[in-house]
């Protein structure tokens, strides 16, 4: 249930972001462990843990955006709003980059000949890099503006 307090609706944002970076946590470990299955892969169990991923991210989500809207519409902050707004944004692309490097880490695993794969994963890696700092600018930007109104 979303809060209806100002102050336990931020609080309730900063715990979402940190299930949402736990849950990143567990995507990659459960990833790291399935490319130990290889080259004989173990997909049932990574689809599953996918499928229990996506679930957390969904809810986490979904909740992110009811506490945006409470902003927006009880408690008049559309600058609040507008950064969880683009926060919502850049977290689909690292859900999207964080895919294509396991994509990418797979297929070097796989095909350990190819020499651009190498280079691939860098590449993702630096946009990853790049979209956290975003993302981190954006909590910055949110934390500075929600205190203000202390």
């Amino acid at each position: 249930m979303v809060p209806t307090d100002f102050k336990a609706l931020i609080q309730r944002f900063y715990h979402l972001q940190t299930e949402r970076v736990e849950t990143y946590k567990l995507f990659e470990e459960g990833h790291e462990a399935y490319l130990r299955t290889g080259p004989h892969y173990d997909f049932d169990h990574y689809r599953q843990l996918v499928h229990e991923i996506t679930q957390a991210f969904v809810g986490i989500s979904n909740e992110v955006l009811q506490i945006k809207g409470k902003l927006h519409h009880d408690f008049d902050r559309p600058d609040l709003s507008e950064h969880i707004e683009k926060l919502q944004s850049k977290e689909k692309q690292k859900l999207e980059l964080t895919a294509k490097l396991q994509l990418a880490r797979q297929r070097a695993q796989d095909h350990p000949e190819e020499e651009d794969c190498q280079e691939k994963i860098q590449e993702i890696k630096q946009e990853i890099i790049k979209n956290k700092e975003a993302l981190s600018e954006i909590m910055q930007d949110f934390k500075y503006d929600s205190e203000e109104s202390d």
